[in-house]
């Protein structure tokens, strides 16, 4: 239902843009997040999109660099990454987690939309940053 692609190899300071095409879900009802894991450490939440209401969040490294958005018509979430860091470097993963079903009601605020249960998974695309 969900994959990523768009990762590759760039010098510091390069972009890239990540895509995570959906099928069978509703961008209504679900949040997308980007994970990421490097080598020997934990997978982390380093931003996350309502597309339905455009609530956005992003993890402090990586805030004012990169940008999430969606294209509902596509299905699709995209991560634009730029002024990417060695420490960029990782296995990214795009998810997708249902909302709350009183969401239209109650919207979530962007911490709690990245802390939200995240249960269908795409396959991972590499970025590399070499410096």
């Amino acid at each position: 239902q969900l994959q990523a692609s768009g990762g590759g190899s760039v010098q510091t300071g390069g972009s890239l843009r990540l895509s995570c095409a959906t099928s069978d879900l509703s961008f209504d009802a679900n949040a997308i997040g980007w994970f990421r894991q490097a080598p020997g450490k934990e997978r982390e939440g380093i931003s996350c999109i309502s597309p339905g209401d455009g609530t956005t969040y992003y993890k402090d490294s990586v805030k004012g660099r990169f940008s999430i958005s969606s294209d509902n018509a596509k299905k699709t979430v995209y991560l634009e990454m730029n002024n990417l860091k060695p420490e960029d470097t990782a296995v990214y993963y795009c998810a997708a987690g249902p909302l709350p079903t009183d969401y239209s009601d109650y919207a979530l605020g962007p911490v709690a939309l990245m802390a939200i249960d995240y249960t269908y998974w795409g396959q991972g695309t590499q970025v590399t940053v070499s410096s």
